[in-house]
Parts: structure tokens; sequence; C-alpha cells
């Protein structure tokens, strides 16, 4: 089988191509993918050409870990049916494209994919394109409720993820977090919280600080905002090493905590909390384009400040 899909042939070389699939097994489902979203982490860094080396990576790749879509074909071992909306967190399921080898480390750039079904969740078809957005959403929630959080009361900045954290922390009953982002353009679209540049800010005694935005040298200014026995969460993507004054760490106690990508159990709470009204994806998608404009849609969404989340509609 053959389908369409974003290949990444080199940094700064991406267009839509014609790629391979391997064959589905009795655990397997084939997607047909109706929207994927471009990650402004992740796949920035390798579309640049930044993202840190480890296995399975490699040029040329399909990009792309978010993407919603309806199963098409159900193994025999799957528990899934034809015509279920889904949520696909990537696939490694191409064999070759035009030019050979293609690798498939996060794969979900793709108008169909074959996937182990234990990968997927169920997902209610009226979330649309919104669908595509449950994993960011899961990662979010990971941040504020994995293993030994607490719900932060700063979140620094006010793009998709920093939007998510902070409706989570709301979702899950806690006090409204002030939010910080250096661009006013940015400050609009809370939803229950404050949002202001960090000059505004007085305060220095917040007990828990969560850093949405991976900006470098972010440390020092977080660590003069906390209270003693305080702590800051790490929730971006750092590529250059991180480094903190000591001193003033030391006066504060500081904690320090990395939260790391959603687990499966992320995913499910995600889903219960967006069923039940709790949390809202409204708002989040600002762009949309169709897979052929894909050179113009990933540049647009890495170097556009009001692109917050660019959607390509497969099925457009």
């Amino acid at each position: 089988m053959h389908t369409d899909a974003i290949i990444l042939k080199a940094p700064r070389q991406l267009s839509l191509g014609r790629v391979a699939l391997n064959p589905a097994g009795a655990g397997d489902l084939v997607v047909r993918i109706t929207h994927s979203g471009i990650s402004t982490g992740t796949e920035r860094l390798f579309w640049t050409g930044d993202m840190p080396p480890f296995p399975g990576m490699g040029y040329p790749l399909v990009p792309g870990y978010e993407a919603s879509g309806v199963v098409e074909q159900a193994g025999a071992d799957t528990g899934f049916r034809v015509g279920e909306h889904v949520f696909v967190p990537g696939a490694n399921c191409y064999a070759n494209n035009d030019d050979g080898a293609v690798y498939g480390l996060f794969g979900a750039a793709s108008r169909h994919l074959v996937t182990d079904a234990r990968r997927v969740t169920r997902i209610d078809p009226a979330l649309g394109a919104e669908g595509a957005l449950l994993a960011l959403a899961a990662t979010a929630y990971h941040a504020v409720a994995g293993p030994n959080a607490q719900l932060p009361d700063l979140v620094v900045g006010h793009g998709v993820l920093g939007r998510l954290v902070a409706r989570s922390v709301i979702a899950l009953g806690g006090p409204a977090p002030q939010v910080w982002d250096v661009n006013p353009a940015r400050h609009s679209g809370a939803q229950g919280y404050g949002v202001c540049h960090p000059d505004d800010d007085a305060r220095r005694d917040y007990a828990c600080v969560l850093d949405a935005s991976g900006a470098q040298g972010v440390l020092d200014q977080l660590i003069g905002r906390i209270a003693k026995g305080g702590e800051v969460v790490l929730a971006g993507f750092y590529t250059a090493p991180l480094q903190f004054t000591f001193v003033p760490a030391f006066l504060r106690e500081l904690r320090l905590r990395v939260a790391a990508e959603w687990q499966p159990e992320d995913m499910i709470a995600t889903r219960d909390l967006i069923e039940s009204g709790a949390l809202s994806l409204a708002g989040l998608i600002t762009h949309h384009a169709k897979p052929a404009d894909a050179p113009r849609a990933y540049e647009q969404a890495f170097s556009d400040s009001d692109c917050l989340k660019m959607i390509l509609d497969w099925e457009a």
C-alpha cells in the first residue's frame, strides 16, 4: 500500500511525497488521517537540523506525532471497528519512498498510517481538527499531574502548551495561575486566568513556576521569583545546556523538576477531562493548510508569532 506523506529530506527541504507502508498485521490498524498538527518544538528542531542525535533518527523522515483520523482496516486482534475515530501519536510504518528508505521516527504527517492498535486512543468525532491536539494536551496534563507534581501558580509562555497547562490547572480544580509572555500579541485568548509581561509582575513568592517557553537563559529569572522551597518545572525542550547562578537557588532551597512526555494514563485522563467539558481545546488552532502547501505551512508555523497551531487538513 502506498500513500501521500510529508517528507523532510534534509533540514529545510520538505515536500509532499509518496511512501510505501508496511503490511498491517492482526494487531494493527490502518488509519485514514483527517488532521495532523505541526509541532513548533520537536518538529522545528528536525526542520532546522538542530535536533540532538538519538537512536532511530535520520533523514529523509516523515515528521509529526499529532494526528487524528478514522479506522479503515482493523486487525482481528485489535478490538477496534472500522469507522471509529482515533488519535494516533505517530507511527513507524514506512517501507520506502520514491528515493528509497524513509525514517518514521514520529511519522504522523501522512494520509494513511499503519499502527499498533495499542498506541491509539479513541476520541469523539465531534472534536474535528481539535482531535489532533490530544498529545499536546496530555503533555500539559503530565506536567501538572504526573508523579510528585504540584499545580503551578505561574506559567511561563502563552503558546499552545502554556495555554493548555493553565487550562489543565483550572480543570483539575486548582487556582487560576498567572501566565507570562514577553510577546504582547499573545496576551489575548486566556480562559479564566491572567496574562502579563514579566516586567509587569512584581510577585516573588511563587510556590511552583512552570516554564513552557523553552527559552534559553530563563532559569535565573524564574529562581528569582519563587518562594523558599519553591519548585521550577521545565516543560519545554532545551537544546543547549542549562545553567543557573547557585547562590539564589541555595538561599531558596530550589527544587528542580523536568516534565517529560505524556504516558498512556495521561492520555486517557486528558481525554476524560475534554469529554466531560472540564478542559477545552477551543481557540488553539489558528491556521490550516493543505498537505500540498506543506513547505509554506511549516515555514509559517515556525516563523509567524501569530500562528499558535498549524493544522494540515488531509481531506480538504
